[in-house]
Protein backbone atom coordinates (compact mmCIF):
# COMPACT_ATOMS: atom_id res chain seq x y z
CA UNK A 1 0.00 0.00 0.00
CA UNK A 2 1.35 3.61 -0.33
CA UNK A 3 2.55 5.79 2.38
CA UNK A 4 -0.73 8.01 2.54
CA UNK A 5 -3.00 4.77 2.52
CA UNK A 6 -1.25 2.94 5.21
CA UNK A 7 -3.73 1.22 7.37
CA UNK A 8 -4.35 1.20 11.10
CA UNK A 9 -3.87 -2.82 11.80
CA UNK A 10 -5.82 -4.71 14.83
CA UNK A 11 -4.85 -8.27 16.08
CA UNK A 12 -7.21 -9.43 18.16
CA UNK A 13 -7.96 -13.19 19.58
CA UNK A 14 -11.73 -12.13 19.91
CA UNK A 15 -14.18 -9.88 18.10
CA UNK A 16 -15.59 -9.25 21.34
CA UNK A 17 -12.18 -7.77 22.50
CA UNK A 18 -13.10 -4.52 20.26
CA UNK A 19 -16.51 -4.37 21.42
CA UNK A 20 -18.27 -2.89 24.78
CA UNK A 21 -19.44 -6.48 25.47
CA UNK A 22 -21.32 -4.58 28.30
CA UNK A 23 -23.69 -2.48 25.84
CA UNK A 24 -27.21 -3.93 25.43
CA UNK A 25 -27.52 -3.08 22.23
CA UNK A 26 -27.87 -5.55 18.99
CA UNK A 27 -23.87 -5.51 17.79
CA UNK A 28 -24.36 -3.11 14.97
CA UNK A 29 -25.43 -0.38 17.77
CA UNK A 30 -22.57 -1.32 20.50
CA UNK A 31 -20.06 0.98 21.22
CA UNK A 32 -16.22 0.13 20.98
CA UNK A 33 -14.22 -0.98 23.76
CA UNK A 34 -12.97 2.34 24.85
CA UNK A 35 -8.95 0.35 24.21
CA UNK A 36 -10.27 -0.24 20.75
CA UNK A 37 -11.45 2.90 20.36
CA UNK A 38 -8.28 5.17 21.78
CA UNK A 39 -5.87 3.16 19.49
CA UNK A 40 -7.30 3.45 16.57
CA UNK A 41 -8.16 7.11 16.72
CA UNK A 42 -4.48 7.28 18.12
CA UNK A 43 -3.48 5.64 14.93
CA UNK A 44 -5.67 7.78 12.96
CA UNK A 45 -4.45 11.13 14.24
CA UNK A 46 -0.92 9.78 12.61
CA UNK A 47 -2.51 9.45 9.31
CA UNK A 48 -1.83 12.33 6.91
CA UNK A 49 -5.97 14.30 7.09
CA UNK A 50 -6.17 13.79 3.13
CA UNK A 51 -5.68 9.97 3.44
CA UNK A 52 -8.70 7.78 3.52
CA UNK A 53 -8.46 5.29 6.28
CA UNK A 54 -8.50 1.87 5.93
CA UNK A 55 -8.82 -0.39 9.14
CA UNK A 56 -7.74 -4.34 9.07
CA UNK A 57 -8.74 -6.38 12.11
CA UNK A 58 -6.08 -9.96 11.55
CA UNK A 59 -8.60 -12.36 14.14
CA UNK A 60 -8.04 -15.95 14.00
CA UNK A 61 -9.67 -17.73 11.03
CA UNK A 62 -12.93 -19.42 13.44
CA UNK A 63 -13.43 -15.50 14.50
CA UNK A 64 -13.29 -14.25 11.18
CA UNK A 65 -16.84 -15.64 10.66
CA UNK A 66 -18.17 -15.25 13.35
CA UNK A 67 -21.66 -12.72 13.76
CA UNK A 68 -19.56 -10.21 15.27
CA UNK A 69 -17.14 -10.12 12.44
CA UNK A 70 -19.96 -9.97 9.82
CA UNK A 71 -21.34 -6.56 11.45
CA UNK A 72 -17.95 -5.31 12.59
CA UNK A 73 -17.74 -2.53 9.98
CA UNK A 74 -21.42 -1.34 10.41
CA UNK A 75 -20.99 -0.92 14.05
CA UNK A 76 -17.50 0.35 13.64
CA UNK A 77 -19.39 3.05 11.16
CA UNK A 78 -22.35 3.75 13.04
CA UNK A 79 -19.86 3.90 16.36
CA UNK A 80 -17.80 6.66 15.05
CA UNK A 81 -21.15 8.34 13.12
CA UNK A 82 -22.39 8.78 16.70
CA UNK A 83 -19.51 10.46 17.89
CA UNK A 84 -19.35 12.81 14.38
CA UNK A 85 -23.31 13.95 16.16
CA UNK A 86 -21.81 13.85 19.73
CA UNK A 87 -18.77 16.33 18.47
CA UNK A 88 -21.17 18.51 16.63
CA UNK A 89 -23.48 18.67 19.86
CA UNK A 90 -20.70 19.42 21.76
CA UNK A 91 -19.55 22.05 19.63
CA UNK A 92 -23.14 24.00 19.53
CA UNK A 93 -23.33 23.67 23.31
CA UNK A 94 -19.86 25.25 23.13
CA UNK A 95 -20.86 28.16 20.95
CA UNK A 96 -24.62 28.70 22.78
CA UNK A 97 -22.07 28.95 26.04
CA UNK A 98 -19.68 31.55 24.18
CA UNK A 99 -22.56 33.35 23.35
CA UNK A 100 -24.33 33.86 26.55
CA UNK A 101 -20.76 34.64 27.94
CA UNK A 102 -20.34 37.45 25.40
CA UNK A 103 -23.80 38.95 26.57
CA UNK A 104 -22.90 38.62 30.39
CA UNK A 105 -18.95 39.54 29.31
CA UNK A 106 -20.32 42.86 27.25
CA UNK A 107 -22.75 43.30 29.81
CA UNK A 108 -20.26 43.79 32.95
CA UNK A 109 -17.85 46.04 30.34
CA UNK A 110 -20.83 48.51 29.85
CA UNK A 111 -21.46 48.40 33.83
CA UNK A 112 -17.74 49.02 34.73
CA UNK A 113 -17.34 51.81 32.10
CA UNK A 114 -20.51 53.44 33.06
CA UNK A 115 -19.36 53.35 36.70
CA UNK A 116 -15.87 54.67 35.72
CA UNK A 117 -17.47 57.93 34.67
CA UNK A 118 -19.66 57.91 37.93
CA UNK A 119 -16.28 57.16 40.40
CA UNK A 120 -14.10 59.52 38.26
CA UNK A 121 -17.12 62.56 38.48
CA UNK A 122 -16.86 61.70 42.26
CA UNK A 123 -13.89 61.48 43.31
CA UNK A 124 -12.03 63.28 41.00
CA UNK A 125 -8.36 63.14 39.16
CA UNK A 126 -6.10 61.87 42.22
CA UNK A 127 -4.66 58.23 42.82
CA UNK A 128 -7.48 56.58 44.46
CA UNK A 129 -9.78 57.62 41.42
CA UNK A 130 -7.65 56.43 38.84
CA UNK A 131 -6.72 53.65 40.96
CA UNK A 132 -10.72 52.51 41.26
CA UNK A 133 -11.23 53.76 37.28
CA UNK A 134 -8.17 51.36 36.09
CA UNK A 135 -9.50 48.12 38.11
CA UNK A 136 -12.95 48.78 37.18
CA UNK A 137 -11.77 48.62 33.10
CA UNK A 138 -9.83 45.76 34.38
CA UNK A 139 -12.79 43.73 35.47
CA UNK A 140 -14.88 44.65 32.23
CA UNK A 141 -12.22 42.69 30.24
CA UNK A 142 -11.69 40.03 32.25
CA UNK A 143 -14.79 39.87 31.88
CA UNK A 144 -14.97 39.29 28.42
CA UNK A 145 -11.86 36.85 28.66
CA UNK A 146 -14.16 33.47 28.53
CA UNK A 147 -16.33 34.59 25.56
CA UNK A 148 -13.12 35.39 23.89
CA UNK A 149 -11.41 32.02 24.26
CA UNK A 150 -14.31 30.18 23.56
CA UNK A 151 -14.55 31.88 20.08
CA UNK A 152 -10.97 32.54 19.34
CA UNK A 153 -9.29 29.18 20.55
CA UNK A 154 -11.47 26.36 22.35
CA UNK A 155 -14.19 25.31 19.27
CA UNK A 156 -10.95 24.31 16.86
CA UNK A 157 -10.31 21.36 19.02
CA UNK A 158 -13.73 20.30 18.46
CA UNK A 159 -13.70 20.83 14.64
CA UNK A 160 -10.31 18.74 14.44
CA UNK A 161 -12.28 16.03 16.39
CA UNK A 162 -15.32 15.99 14.46
CA UNK A 163 -13.27 16.26 11.50
CA UNK A 164 -11.35 12.74 12.34
CA UNK A 165 -14.44 10.75 13.35
CA UNK A 166 -15.74 11.80 10.02
CA UNK A 167 -12.95 9.76 8.35
CA UNK A 168 -13.24 7.10 10.88
CA UNK A 169 -17.46 7.08 9.96
CA UNK A 170 -16.02 6.63 6.42
CA UNK A 171 -13.22 4.25 6.68
CA UNK A 172 -12.89 0.92 4.77
CA UNK A 173 -12.99 -2.03 7.48
CA UNK A 174 -12.00 -5.05 6.75
CA UNK A 175 -11.67 -8.38 8.65
CA UNK A 176 -8.89 -10.93 7.95
CA UNK A 177 -7.96 -14.12 8.91
CA UNK A 178 -4.92 -13.96 10.98
CA UNK A 179 -2.89 -16.51 8.51
CA UNK A 180 -3.78 -13.95 5.92
CA UNK A 181 -2.17 -11.41 7.72
CA UNK A 182 1.98 -10.89 6.96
Amino acid sequence: MPELQRPIEIRVERMSQLVNMLDPFPFSDRDLDPKAEDYIVGWARELPRAAPITVIVHVPSGEAQSDLARTFPLTFRHFFANKVAQSSADLKELIRIGRVSLLVGFGVLALCVFTTQIVSGRLGPGPLGRFVEESLIILGWVANWRPIEIFLYDWWPIVRQRRLYRRLAAAEIAIRPARDAS
